[in-house]
């Protein structure tokens, strides 16, 4: 069978079946479509492309990405969107072979997701009750937060979820994750109350709109923007804003530095690691497996700065309080 006329052809048909087939999230859709662009104008300019690709070509590629100062994880990504690309031309029959399927990756850094204490959080949960032009401003922003640390849900999940599912008062939300898979998480009667006081201030905004000849929304957090909904880049702004308020180090405050500690603290309260991998929407209980290190590593660090014998000379200083005589 005969592949596409182009390389933007066979990337837009790739994108295609992903979204069809594979359920593939739109932002998942993005990177793909820049990490095959960027792949597609290196081989163009070897006088070359995906069709006639060898697997030196792609070994070739993956280098000079090393020599730009590309991270691990960049690489690793790249050269798995290259695989997939091939795996999905030979089922096709564009290609008689994936040049990629051997070619051994440089795998990612294995750092430790930031997380945040219980008392950082309650600062940055106190801090959305205050931040907001207006009390339905402080309302939604209470919500958003309340949610999302009572959840664990990624902060796109949170952005585009259904008013619908927040009737009722519900003790769980459906939650709608990557590739169109759906999970139930529990509320805590913070969230509840949070959710319920959030609901009727919003429908009363919408009803006024309504009124006017707008347009109702279907999602719980509504915006004027194109997607309907707030986005990711505005909560990554209001929650460094909170950061800031609630003398937080911002660096370390992302929106998933609140899914980390969602896990976290569950994981310290003596969760069960399945439990936990449910509520994450984790597909592979070993992605879940990394907080049982951070959570180590935190207690390891307890140590360090807490227990009196781990100071440089402490053990010494003590032992000559108890008996003099030993420590010499």
């Amino acid at each position: 069978m005969t592949g596409p006329r182009d390389d933007l052809q066979w990337i837009s048909t790739f994108l295609e079946a992903q979204a069809a087939e594979a359920g593939a999230a739109r932002n998942t859709l993005l990177a793909y479509g820049r990490d095959l662009k960027d792949v597609a104008g290196w081989l163009a300019y070897r006088n070359t492309g995906f069709e006639a690709a060898t697997r030196a070509d792609i070994e070739a590629y993956l280098i000079s990405c090393d020599a730009e100062g590309l991270s691990r994880a960049t690489r690793a990504r790249r050269l798995s969107a290259i695989r997939q690309l091939y795996q999905f031309a030979f089922e096709e029959g564009w290609r008689a072979e994936n040049p990629a399927i051997q070619i051994k990756g440089p795998g990612r850094a294995k750092t430790l997701p930031k997380t945040l204490e219980v008392i950082e959080v309650d600062r940055l949960l106190e801090a959305a009750r205050q931040t907001g032009r207006t009390q339905a401003d402080r309302l939604r922003n209470t919500c958003l937060m309340e949610l999302l640390y009572a959840t664990g849900m990624r902060v796109s999940e949170l952005m585009s979820l259904p008013v619908g599912s927040a009737r009722g008062d519900p003790n769980m939300l459906l939650v709608l994750g990557k590739g169109g898979k759906e999970r139930m998480v529990p509320l805590s009667p913070p969230a509840r109350e949070a959710l319920r006081v959030w609901l009727q201030i919003r429908d009363e905004v919408q009803e006024t709109q309504q009124a006017k000849g707008q347009t109702g929304s279907k999602f719980l957090f509504p915006s004027r923007g194109k997607d309907g909904h707030l986005t990711r880049h505005w909560f990554y702004l209001l929650i460094k804003d909170l950061a800031a308020k609630a003398g937080v180090d911002p660096s370390k405050v992302t929106p998933h530095t609140l899914r980390h500690a969602f896990a976290t603290h569950l994981l310290a309260n003596g969760a069960d690691l399945r439990a936990i991998q449910a509520l994450l929407g984790h597909a592979d209980i070993a992605t879940t497996e990394i907080y049982t290190h951070v959570l180590d590593a935190r207690l390891s660090e307890l140590v360090l700065e807490h227990h009196p014998l781990s100071r440089p000379g402490e053990a010494r200083q003590s032992l000559k309080k108890d008996d003099p005589g030993k420590a010499d």
